[in-house]
């Protein structure tokens, strides 16, 4: 429903004569024969693109006395051009996170064997935190580890268990008190950029 007014909306404004009574319309109100005055129109000209205004409800009419004054729904306009900057955000935020995606893919598939196993840790910080983050997605939130556990853990993806530790603890993606290992928030991870 929202989209089709939105394309009335547009379809309605495409015209130049509309265009140009709306402008007339921004500085003030007037009457049909002094828009089709300004403009070098016929009034019956005017009066069919007014009702086209009014169908979208971009203009509204108060009679005084015998005359009719047609005045500009501002609201309108506003609403229109806020409902166009959400559908160009949304399209801008669903871009970056198509990239963001194809990116992640990348970078796993180069430094992860078809076994599940790394290759390499990555010595880029973008690479390696897309790594860890995900190796720490199969660890179960809310479990604590014994670090024996964790060390097994991650000798399914690597052998030097060590610095893997070392780097999920300084990457807050788990955190560590005696010896018991337990991952955190997603929040609290490091941020990737």
């Amino acid at each position: 429903m929202q989209l089709n007014r939105l394309v009335a909306f547009h379809k309605t404004m495409g015209d130049p004569t509309r265009i140009r009574i709306v402008y007339l319309l921004s500085k003030g109100p007037l009457h049909g024969q002094a828009i089709a005055g300004k403009l070098g129109l016929t009034p019956p000209t005017i009066t069919h693109h007014l009702h086209k205004l009014r169908d979208i409800n971009l203009v509204y009419t108060r009679r005084e006395k015998n005359t009719v004054y047609y005045y500009l729904n501002e609201k309108i306009i506003l609403h229109q051009a806020v409902t166009l900057e959400k559908i160009i955000s949304q399209k801008e935020e669903l871009e970056e996170m198509e990239q963001d995606y194809a990116y992640r893919k990348k970078v796993l598939d180069a430094f992860i064997q078809t076994d599940g196993k790394l290759k390499s840790i990555p010595a880029q910080r973008k690479k390696k935190l897309i790594i860890f983050e995900h190796m720490v997605k199969g660890l179960k939130k809310g479990v604590k580890y014994e670090e024996k556990e964790i060390n097994e853990y991650i000798k399914n993806f690597h052998d030097d268990f060590a610095t893997i530790r070392r780097e999920f603890i300084t990457n807050q993606y788990m955190y560590r008190e005696n010896g018991i290992y337990e991952v955190n928030p997603p929040e609290m991870w490091a941020k990737i950029e």
